[in-house]
């Protein structure tokens, strides 16, 4: 039962970690549209300006991505606080924990990939 309680607890830590870093995360995709929004009338490249819109694109499907991740957590959460003691703790909660946390270091790392493709951009043009 103490095990469960500190796996639980460990799991809770994870979740309040990644919400944080999604938080963050959108937060900042929204400095890089208003980046962008700036540069638009400062660019007169027509190829530049195709880069541009692609990243408006690609920021409105990571903010839409985060929404989604932040729905998972606060789901998984609700499963923490709502658990079954007597369940065993290599079924079912650890099974969703290692999609959850796949699914984050996925998205952690396209995030980051993203980002530095925009600031090679903005060096590029501005």
């Amino acid at each position: 039962m103490l095990s469960k309680v500190m796996y639980l607890s460990d799991l809770q830590f994870n979740i309040d970690t990644w919400k944080r870093e999604l938080r963050f995360h959108f937060n900042e995709m929204d400095t890089f549209q208003e980046k962008l929004e700036e540069a638009v009338s400062r660019i007169e490249d027509p190829i530049a300006l195709k880069k541009l819109e692609m990243f408006q694109n690609r920021i409105m499907i990571e903010k839409d991505a985060i929404s989604k991740l932040m729905h998972r957590c606060k789901n998984k959460a609700i499963s923490i606080r709502n658990v079954d003691f007597n369940e065993s703790i290599d079924g079912r909660l650890q099974t969703e924990q290692y999609t959850l946390k796949d699914d984050m270091r996925t998205y952690i790392k396209l995030h980051y990939d993203l980002k530095e493709e925009m600031m090679d951009y903005f060096l590029e043009v501005l």
